[in-house]
This record gives structure tokens, sequence and C-alpha cells, in this order.
């Protein structure tokens, strides 16, 4: 397949229903996870590059994957061929930068790891050292050279008491999956309590494991001697429900997302009644209505869950560069959340960013123009600021969208938005 880009014709209005996709953060953790069970079926699992990425480093390690189109859903079967490959090569880890999650699911099944390390969105520095002390805590020996980590547990995992510096997503899931089969009790403190971290938790649970995370994001697990085959339903996705609401309150109109766990997106609904979108919340849907006349925000710091998320900063600054009034965003997680401002100035966009912090003075108008894709959550928001701009825009370097978006193109086709994917000449 050539490589492709997204033509957008702005400005019309969004009218319908987008039915959410499967969580991309919680079907990666899942997914290296599987690998502790024989055979384990995922359901609601998203078509994306990231997950296709994911797939093939199984099948590396030895496991049969099979994919099913069922009524209303997709299946994906894992099945274990009693491999004993415990290494990821270099180019597959390259693919994605989660792939450091299956480092705490290879060592509990081989009691040994070599892996080189993952690639993924230039956030900035993702360090994995809480990933590798927490490991280390739990009996693992670890040595890093000339990019790859080695990894030994002679005499398996055992349990410990884990302190995370910060609640790091990746650290936690690393230990929890570690944890299911190690020797003894696990706590981690200062868990992340991202809803991710709750689903990877009831997956593994329904395999057997015993997790239990108390109100305050303690996170408890009691090491058994194997997991058993499941069956699993992966939870929507939050951010690409966060992103549609975004490509409406630019475009204007009215637009349901369906399948959403409102309780997922506290800290953001509020964030659209704020910029003048009236949001309608159901037990499982959100409707946003908008009419195009919005106001900016007092301030944006994104936060660990349940604050605002990270991966949501970059569409909603694409909503306030049309918002009357000046908007300032911090980035409190990754180092280089801003580098889409660039291509929202092409537009027409008034943006000043320095280090964490971005300013963002909303515009009367944006401009369809010729932009590239820098990151994941960067491309969405340059298809968010299209469908609110004047003219024609084209979005070139896609395969960062299909990282995480699974057919963002057809959704919003179906719901009035006048987008094509298309080759590039």
């Amino acid at each position: 397949m050539g490589t492709k880009k997204y033509i957008v014709c702005g400005q019309k209005r969004l009218n319908g229903e987008i039915r959410l996709q499967g969580a991309k953060n919680a079907a990666l953790p899942i997914l290296a996870a599987a690998i502790l069970c024989n055979r384990c079926t995922i359901f609601n699992c998203p078509d994306l590059s990231d997950v296709s990425a994911a797939i093939n480093i199984l099948n590396h390690l030895g496991y049969e994957t099979k994919k099913e189109n069922l009524p209303n859903k997709t299946a994906l079967t894992i099945i274990s061929n009693n491999s004993s490959e415990y290494t990821i090569p270099d180019e597959l880890m390259r693919e994605m930068r989660s792939s450091i999650v299956f480092l705490g699911a290879i060592i509990s099944k081989c009691g040994k790891a070599k892996l080189s390390l993952p690639g993924g969105c230039e956030l900035g520095p993702r360090p994995i050292d809480l990933h590798i002390s927490s490991l280390k805590k739990m009996g693992v020996s670890i040595k890093e050279s000339n990019g790859f980590i080695e990894c030994d547990a002679p005499e398996g995992i055992k349990g410990a008491e884990i302190t995370l510096a910060f609640p790091s997503v990746g650290a936690t899931e690393n230990i929890m999956i570690a944890a299911c089969t190690a020797k003894g009790e696990t706590v981690i403190y200062n868990a992340a309590r991202e809803p991710e971290i709750v689903d990877l938790a009831n997956f593994l649970n329904s395999c057997g494991a015993k997790i239990y995370q108390q109100h305050d994001g303690t996170i408890h697990i009691e090491g058994v001697e194997k997991l058993n085959d499941t069956q699993y339903t992966v939870m929507p996705d939050r951010i690409a429900g966060i992103t549609y609401l975004c490509c409406c309150a630019t475009a204007g109109g009215m637009l349901t997302v369906k399948n959403i766990y409102p309780e997922h997106i506290r800290s953001v609904i509020p964030v659209f009644e704020e910029m003048g979108c009236r949001m309608d919340v159901e037990e499982n849907e959100i409707t946003i209505y908008s009419d195009r006349n919005l106001k900016a925000l007092r301030k944006i710091s994104t936060m660990p869950y349940p604050g605002f998320p990270t991966d949501a900063l970059a569409p909603v600054m694409a909503v306030t560069t049309i918002a009357k009034g000046t908007t300032v965003f911090v980035e409190n997680i990754f180092q280089n959340r801003f580098k889409q401002s660039e291509e929202l100035e092409k537009m027409g966009a008034d943006i000043k960013t320095e280090g964490r912090v971005a300013v963002v003075c909303g515009v009367d108008t944006l401009y369809g123009a010729k932009v590239s894709c820098t990151d994941l959550r960067g491309g969405a928001a340059l298809v968010v600021a299209a469908l609110g701009a004047e003219g024609k825009t084209e979005i070139q370097s896609i395969k960062h969208i299909l990282r995480g978006y699974e057919n963002i193109d057809v959704f919003l086709r179906q719901v009035g938005a006048d987008i094509i994917k298309t080759d590039m000449l």
C-alpha cells in the first residue's frame, strides 16, 4: 500500500452518530499479557497499525493469531504454540513506543527476556527506569548494553512492595503483568489509575489472576501458579471519543458518540461546556451541540488520571485556535506535546510556545493548507482544525493517525464531513 494523505474540505456541519472503537491504550497491554495464556479471544480490538505491530511481536514470539469479523464486533484469538522465544528484534520494537510492555510478560513466561529500546511517536524522553527498577525489586537481574535490555530471573519473579516515583502507566502495566504469576504478593503504591489500567486488571482477573485496586489507587496482586484461557472485550477508546467531540466543536452541528463511558472523560466534558458547546451525557453516550461560536478556556494543565489527559491536549488545542480569547496550555507529562503548533500556524492559528507552556490566541478563521502530522495526537489535531477551516486542507504523514484511529475518515464522512483518504502523488 502506498503512502496516503487526507483531503479535507472544512466547515461542513456534522450530524449523526459515531460508535467508538476499542481503546488502543487498553488493547496493547492486554495483547502483551495474552502470552501468559494458552488461548484467549479479545473482542473490540481496534484495527490500528500499533495493534498490527503488537500482533507482529506475538507472531515472532511463536503465537498464532486469528482475526474474525463477527456481527457488530471483531474477534482476535491468540493461541500459544509453546514457543520459548524470549527476544524481540529491534525492527519490531521500534514500530511502537509501548512495545516495552511486553517485557514483564516475557520474563514471567520464559524467566528471561532480551529487547531493544522501543520506538513510536517522538514525544521526548520516555524513560523506562521505573520499569527496570521495579522489576529489579521483583528479583530480575537486568543489564543494558548497546541499546538492548537483557533480563534474567533464574529463581522466578518474586512479589515485592513497589512505590513508583511517578504514576507511570507503562511501568504499572509491566509490574501488574509480571506479578500475576510471581511468588507471593506484590503491592504497587502510587500506581497509575487510568481506566486502561483497570481494563488490564479486569482482563488478567478474567484469566484467574488475583488483582485488587484500593480506592487510593494502590494495587495488590497475589501471585497465582498460572493464568487460564479467557474471552474479553476491550473498553471503548476515551481519547478517540474526545477527538470526535472536538471535530464537532470546530465543524459545528450535532454529534452523538456511542459506546463511550462518560466517567472516563469527566475532566474533559466541562471543557467543552466552557467553550460554549452544549453536552447531553447519558449512560453510554454523549451528544455535543456546537454553533462554532466558541470561547477560550481559562487554563488547561495535563495531569495523570483523573486529571486532564495529555493525549487530549492536541485535539482540544485545535478547537481553541478558533475560540474567542486566549487559552493557556501547560503540559506536565511529555516534553514535546506542542509539535503540531507549527502545522496549525500554517492554517492561520496564533500559537506561542515556550517549554511546556503554549498560549493560543483564537482567530476568526482557519484556512486550508498543506500540513503534515507530527505524531499521533498532533495528527488528530490537524483533522479537528481542518474540519473547522475555510477551504481545502491536505494532511500528509497520516501514518501517525493510523496508529490510533480506526477509519477516522470513514466515520467522519458518515456524519457529514468532507474528508477522503487518497494516495500521495
